[in-house]
């Protein structure tokens, strides 16, 4: 006889729960009672379902560390008593999430199914109700012994089954938000769930393990977007932050940025200072070539760190996770170019 399925619902806000203001038309948060009462469907799933509700819900602009934090605690709290878990999440920081949970949750062999929705599922055409039963199912899944499809943190939207580290949202008005630019999806979702069983994360190493969760989580770090005619007064002020230890540079094609000599002195100044630049390409899909033209290889000669394909998402929550474990800039250089969790490729 198989088991009941045991999946625990935690709903930490989001479009998926909103319902509409009468008096003033804006999107309120409601309780998840009637999130329930709205996807009357679940019952036919037959699954033995529990929930966690943040309170207050939150909107996911709001999203910080600290919830991550709350999240991954619920997870800790109840790994051993359920299958799999579906965090109920707004789409706007939806990847910084799940990027920050797959990095804090060590040794996982259970499903992190991130879902959320584009209309509130309340409205007659929402999204919100096929994303959240096809979550739990997918939360469900068993391979043919018995366990967990799904070993790692994954977000699910629409018609794609996505590695949470490996994504980004897309769109803000279409349906299928996301996408993995660097990373082929897990499953593809149409009349039935679809999963490419080659492209699942599989973590030998920590199987049998306990979940370890790392919750520190460091905030002294920063994303710089460089563009043409960028101001020498803004930029070297923002590498000379007090307190910074790490930063995404957002460079052009395969890892370019401009030659001149001030931008060169204010990179070399913070790297010597301890500061890790971690070069992320601003391309959609590709990849970080530093070598391949004078202007990347300018970076790599100062001490910047390859990014290869990784997100922006995950770049900025892996140094955020990095530097949280107490690791010298140098220790933090050697593992950001190791793969933790999938995240990146490794050449």
């Amino acid at each position: 006889m198989t088991q009941t399925p045991r999946i625990m619902i935690i709903y930490t806000g989001g479009t998926i729960g909103m319902i509409e203001n009468q008096k003033d038309h804006t999107l309120q948060p409601f309780n998840f009672d009637h999130l329930m009462e709205n996807v009357p469907k679940i019952k036919m799933l037959d699954y033995d379902i529990t929930n966690f509700q943040f309170q207050p819900p939150i909107d996911s602009s709001n999203m910080s560390p600290a919830h991550w934090d709350d999240m991954a605690r619920v997870i800790e709290d109840n790994y051993e008593q359920v299958d799999g878990f579906v965090v109920l999440h707004g789409t706007d920081t939806m990847a910084y999430t799940a990027s920050a949970l797959s990095f804090m949750l060590g040794n996982l062999q259970k499903p992190v199914i991130i879902t959320g929705s584009q209309l509130p599922i309340g409205e007659v055409r929402t999204d919100g109700e096929e994303n959240l039963i096809t979550a739990l199912q997918v939360a469900a899944a068993r391979t043919s012994d018995g366990k967990p499809m799904v070993r790692e943190v994954a977000i699910l939207f629409e018609n794609y089954l996505w590695r949470g580290n490996r994504s980004t949202k897309r769109s803000a008005d279409n349906f299928n938000a996301f996408r993995s630019p660097n990373y082929p999806e897990l499953a593809h979702i149409g009349l039935e769930i679809n999963f490419l069983k080659d492209n699942l994360y599989r973590h030998e190493e920590g199987e049998g393990l306990p979940l370890q969760v790392h919750y520190n989580f460091s905030s002294d770090v920063e994303v710089l977007f460089l563009f043409p005619g960028m101001s020498r007064n803004v930029i070297t002020r923002s590498l000379e932050t007090p307190g910074l230890k790490g930063v995404v540079l957002k460079t052009f094609g395969a890892g370019n940025a401009p030659g001149c000599p001030w931008f060169l002195q204010a990179l070399r100044k913070a790297i010597d200072n301890g500061v890790v630049v971690v070069n992320v390409t601003q391309c959609p899909n590709g990849t970080v070539m530093q070598k391949l033209y004078a202007t990347g290889d300018q970076l790599a000669e100062l001490g910047c760190i390859s990014g290869s394909d990784i997100t922006t998402e995950a770049a900025i929550t892996k140094l955020m996770y990095l530097f949280g474990q107490n690791l010298t800039p140098e220790e933090v250089k050697r593992c950001f170019g190791v793969s933790l969790r999938g995240e990146i490729s490794q050449h």
